[in-house]
């Protein structure tokens, strides 16, 4: 059945309207299961924080999801962690040898200058597409709001192909507050100066997905997914879900919306 007024979704590989997937230590059974029904609707496959170091099977796990055509890489945490360690070049071996072909640069939970930051993201970039992150992972660290379009430019000179804003899986840090709701402000001045096509925003709860949904529209860049939201994070997408059911409905429908009392 084809559904007239839906929103034109581009098909993989895309550039936008990308979904970046959080797996944090699902098995391969797992995996082959959520690509044979939402394989088409994944781009990014980020295997969380450092469960790649201790989760069994990660090597044949990368090999099925590169195999249905969707990038993987391992969190920017792993990074850090070989990074405060001096063990860069064992990182790069060990994502390597795993068979990622994208990797992610960050700084969220250490201090690193950023200009040392760049040239891991252009050494990188020569092997891998790569995502880096701005932001902190702590909700008491504040970054003034002009330094996260300034990061974001320049690391996208180095080499990003996207840059990710920083939000965990938890959404209530980075772009958003305490209780989960975006920070506009700070969103509003990243959108002033970097295009939104290269932006991927992290967005785990349902409430940020349709608040991005209705600001940027369905080809928005989404990321920290949950496996089992992969689908319902489509149907957002689509406004075949309550919170945009309305969003791409021409004019003449809107007199169908429901009144709030």
């Amino acid at each position: 059945m084809e559904l007239p007024f839906l929103p034109e979704r581009e098909k993989k590989p895309r550039e936008t309207g990308v979904t970046m997937m959080m797996d944090k230590g699902i098995g391969v059974g797992q995996v082959r299961d959520l690509i044979s029904v939402a394989g088409n609707f994944i781009d990014f496959a980020k295997l969380g924080f450092g469960t790649s170091l201790v989760c069994g099977h990660s090597k044949e796990k990368v090999k099925v999801y590169r195999d249905a055509g969707i990038k993987v890489f391992v969190g920017g945490t792993l990074f850090e962690a070989c990074a405060i360690r001096n063990m860069i070049d064992e990182f790069k071996r060990f994502v390597t040898e795993l068979g990622v072909d994208a990797v992610e640069v960050s700084d969220g939970s250490i201090v690193m200058d950023h200009d040392e930051k760049c040239k891991h993201i252009g050494n990188f970039a020569r092997d891998f597409t790569v995502l880096s992150e701005v932001g902190a992972k702590e909700d008491d660290i504040f970054i003034d709001p002009d330094k996260w379009a300034e990061h974001m430019e320049s690391e996208l000179d180095a080499g990003s192909s996207y840059v990710i804003a920083e939000a965990r899986e938890t959404g209530t840090v980075g772009i958003y507050k305490k209780d989960g709701t975006a920070d506009i402000s700070i969103i509003n001045d990243i959108l002033k100066k970097i295009p939104s096509r290269q932006i991927l925003w992290e967005a785990p709860q349902k409430q940020q997905q349709a608040w991005f949904i209705k600001l940027i529209g369905a080809n928005v860049n989404l990321g920290n997914i949950a496996p089992v939201d992969v689908i319902p994070l489509e149907t957002l997408r689509l406004g075949l879900r309550g919170d945009t059911f309305f969003e791409f409905l021409p004019e003449e429908y809107q007199k169908y919306k429901l009144k709030k009392k």
